[in-house]
């Protein structure tokens, strides 16, 4: 068989993207990369302003649908928009997230289903209505948002890592049923990145050394370091690979 030349494994062009959580962090970042690598993306957030924003400096190949992906009634409807704007996602990324930081005795009913809707039954109920489409091409790809706490217990995270524990084996579970029509569905597990979600982190300087140092490299992530690994996971380049969690964490959980 011949080899395919390195670019054309990462290349997107003609790929439909949709990115959840896109108005900022890791989410915006994620969108970025796949329009560098020629995806048309639309982006998914509550912050239409910020969307808009962004998809302004790229009309052609960006577009955005603002909607709250924590209301289960609304995830259908948001899904029919994406698929209005470029055609059906070839590709879904699941970044969109929160972390109500509630101390176990503290948790709240409220806290719990807004942190388990956003994080866990969203991704796989806009995954369910989108993997059809994927279907009748043969070839798709989902890739979720999973944590550090995916795999370790933090203070103050029980329904975040809760949820992240889930993502992990829904990943899992996703594979199972769909990658036999061709759709990959994989994750990756950021460390400790300078985002919206990590501000209580960043803001004490000592413990975000503290974590530095629980890494291999030795520092925290940088937004940079997020591009290959959802580069590699949303393209040719990674279509034997599913199920897999991959953990963008500069070794924190190696140690």
């Amino acid at each position: 068989m011949a080899l395919s030349p390195p670019g054309k494994l990462f290349d997107l062009t003609g790929r439909v993207a949709c990115v959840t959580g896109a108005s900022s962090g890791l989410g915006r970042r994620a969108a970025d990369v796949l329009l560098a690598a020629g995806a048309c993306v639309v982006g998914v957030a509550r912050r239409a302003d910020i969307l808009s924003e962004w998809a302004a400096a790229d009309p052609e190949r960006a577009g955005y649908v603002e909607g709250d992906l924590a209301a289960p009634n609304a995830i259908y409807a948001i899904a029919g928009s994406v698929s209005k704007i470029f055609g059906a996602p070839d590709i879904l990324v699941n970044a969109a997230g929160i972390n109500t930081r509630e101390a176990a005795d503290e948790v709240t009913s409220e806290g719990w289903n807004q942190t388990i809707n956003l994080n866990l039954a969203a991704p796989f109920f806009l995954a369910q209505k989108l993997v059809p489409a994927m279907r009748e091409k043969g070839w798709g790809r989902v890739l979720n948002f999973a944590s550090l706490q995916s795999y370790r217990a933090f203070t103050g995270g029980l329904s975040y890592g809760t949820t992240k524990g889930g993502v992990v084996q829904m990943t899992r579970a996703m594979a199972e049923a769909w990658s036999r029509d061709g759709i990959t569905a994989n994750a990756v597990g950021p460390g400790f990145f300078r985002t919206e979600l990590t501000a209580a982190v960043f803001s004490d300087p000592e413990r975000a050394e503290r974590n530095a140092r629980q890494t291999c490299i030795g520092r925290n992530g940088e937004p940079e370091d997020i591009d290959g690994a959802v580069l590699f996971l949303c393209s040719d380049a990674s279509s034997y690979i599913t199920g897999q969690t991959l953990m963008v964490d500069g070794g924190f959980t190696a140690k």
